[in-house]
C-alpha cells in the first residue's frame, strides 16, 4: 500500500477510525524500513459545534504535518436535502471531492482513508440490497478520474478492535452530529443485520469479508 517515496495523505475525520489510522501510520513511518511522509488533512465543513481547535491542538501534540480546509458544504447540504433525508451521500460526494482535489494540487501520492472491515462488508450489502450491484470497497484503488490512488490501511481490521484501540489511545474523538446521526440510514439497517448475524453467528462477518478476497468471477451472472 505504502511505498518508498510516497506522500500519504491521511484523512481525519475527529473519529475513532480516522484517529487510529493516523497513529498507527506514525508509529509505521518510525519503523518502517522504507521512507515516506505524511499529512493530516481534515475537511471543516462549517458543521455548527465541530471543535476545529481541538482537533489543531491535538495534531500540533502529534508532531505531524497537517492541514484544515475550510469549505462550507455543510449549508450546501442543508440547502439542498430536506429534512428527515438522509445527508450522508451528497455530504460524502462533496468532501471527497475536495479531498481528491487538494491531494491532486500537493502531489500526494496516496490518500489513507480509515474504512475497517465492517465498513467493508456493510457497503456490499449496500450495494447488493439497495443498488442491485455486487461491490465493496477494496484495500487500493484507483480513483475513477485516474488521479489519486486510495489506500485503507485498516481494512482487515474489525470495528470492535479499533474501537478498543482508540479507547485506549484516549483519542479526543468529536462526533458527528451530522453523519452517521440520521436514525434512517440504510447503512444503520444493515449495521444492526450484521450485530444479530454476528450475535447468532460468531466469525460471520470475518467470514463475509474473506468472501471478498475469493471471488469466482465465472460463478457470477454477469
Amino acid at each position: 500500500m505504502i511505498e518508498e517515496g510516497d506522500r500519504v495523505m491521511v484523512c481525519i475525520s475527529g473519529g475513532k477510525d480516522s484517529f487510529s489510522l493516523l497513529d498507527i501510520l506514525c508509529r509505521l513511518k518510525i519503523r518502517a524500513p522504507i521512507d515516506f511522509q505524511l499529512t493530516a488533512v481534515n475537511v471543516d465543513q462549517n458543521q455548527p459545534g465541530f471543535p476545529t481547535e481541538r482537533l489543531k491542538v491535538y495534531l500540533q501534540g502529534l508532531g505531524v504535518d497537517y492541514r484544515i480546509i475550510d469549505q462550507d458544504t455543510y449549508s450546501v447540504v442543508k440547502n439542498i436535502i430536506p429534512d428527515g433525508k438522509t445527508m450522508c451521500g451528497l455530504c460524502s460526494r462533496l468532501r471527497r471531492g475536495i479531498l481528491y482535489s487538494f491531494a491532486k494540487s500537493q502531489g500526494m501520492t496516496k490518500i489513507a482513508l480509515g474504512h475497517h472491515r465492517d465498513d467493508i462488508v456493510e457497503t456490499l450489502f449496500l450495494n447488493m440490497f439497495f443498488g442491485g450491484r455486487l461491490k465493496a470497497m477494496p484495500p487500493k484503488l484507483l480513483s475513477d478520474d485516474g488521479n489519486n490512488v486510495v489506500i485503507r490501511p485498516l481494512s482487515y481490521c474489525s470495528e470492535k478492535d479499533i474501537a478498543q484501540y482508540a479507547q485506549l489511545k484516549k483519542f479526543p474523538i468529536i462526533p458527528c452530529n451530522l453523519c452517521g446521526s440520521q436514525p434512517n440510514l440504510q447503512r444503520q439497517t444493515v449495521k444492526r443485520m450484521l450485530a444479530e448475524w454476528e450475535q447468532k453467528y460468531p466469525g460471520r462477518s470475518a467470514t463475509i469479508f474473506r468472501s471478498v478476497t475469493s471471488i469466482s468471477p465465472s460463478q457470477l451472472a454477469d
